[in-house]
């Protein structure tokens, strides 16, 4: 088994019920989520909208390769309905699923970076990281999450979704 860590984002439709589906699928299509951080309420990164993201990040266990996991991950994004356009730049997504890291690989091929290329510039994908591995190293950097975390220059918002406001979310098919 492998170990791996994925950074889920949506910031269109009932985001919560996007991310909990996108847990369910990656548990039965992927591997065994043995982590998961709390869902991170965040500013867009790289592009501007008003629609807030809710991020999370999760620790799988696989026994695929880690272009297989991409594979499946696409298609996860896929059956959750993200329509990925030809386009550079960001925009607003129903579903996000990026490998952060694969054990300690470091792979540079055109449809595969990693680690994630962008991670230690993202405060949305560091706070829940450092949350749930802080002692992870970098194996290109250097650093541990928490110390990429400290020296993280990304002052955009990133604060913990209350459990109270996620309950009444998922319940209530609510869109936030």
């Amino acid at each position: 088994m492998h170990t791996c860590y994925l950074q889920l984002g949506s910031n269109l439709g009932n985001k919560a019920f996007q991310l909990q589906s996108a847990c369910a699928m990656i548990s039965s299509q992927a591997g065994i989520i043995s982590k998961y951080s709390s869902i991170y309420v965040t500013d867009p990164w790289g592009f501007t909208t008003k629609n807030l993201f809710f991020n999370q990040v999760v620790e799988v266990r696989t026994n695929l390769s880690a272009h297989n996991l991409l594979s499946t991950l696409l298609n996860i994004e896929h059956s959750l309905g993200r329509t990925r356009k030809n386009t550079n730049g960001y925009s607003s997504r129903i579903i996000d699923l990026d490998i952060l890291f694969y054990e300690d690989m470091v792979i540079n091929t055109p449809d595969l970076i990693l680690p994630h290329p962008l991670l230690h510039k993202r405060r949305f994908v560091l706070e829940p990281l450092n949350e749930i591995a802080p002692d992870l190293l970098h194996p290109i950097l250097g650093k541990t999450i928490h110390e990429l975390t400290f020296a993280c220059q990304d002052h955009l918002k990133v604060q913990v979704l209350s459990n109270d406001y996620l309950n009444i979310s998922l319940r209530s098919n609510e869109t936030v």
